[in-house]
């Protein structure tokens, strides 16, 4: 399961399901292992799974795996905006969020 956020990214919502429900099944550690290193926080996972017992644990765990490649995405893109403003006098006021880590 060594795989990174860019690579999660090119996957369908199903696709992502369905990989998630195969480590769920074999070895839950590891989807929290891989959810630790794309910087979603076990907090967050115990408490969606906690606020929707009756749902695919794997449908919402892809959830949060989309919410964070959306921040991350959202984070490139700020950066490129400075990188590309940068020589042209412009000033790029940067929130925390931009500064997401991946």
């Amino acid at each position: 399961m060594e795989l990174s956020l860019l690579t999660l990214a090119t996957y369908s919502k199903e696709k992502l399901i369905d990989y998630l429900n195969e480590f769920i099944n074999q070895d839950f550690s590891k989807v929290v292992q891989l959810l630790y290193r794309i910087d979603v926080s076990e907090a967050k996972l115990k408490k969606v799974l906690h606020e929707n017992p009756n749902e695919d644990a794997a449908g919402l765990i892809a959830d949060l795996i989309i919410e964070r490649i959306a921040i991350a995405k959202k984070a490139r893109d700020s950066f490129s905006k400075a990188d590309t403003n940068k020589g042209n006098g412009h000033h790029i006021n940067h929130d925390d969020e931009g500064a997401e880590r991946l």
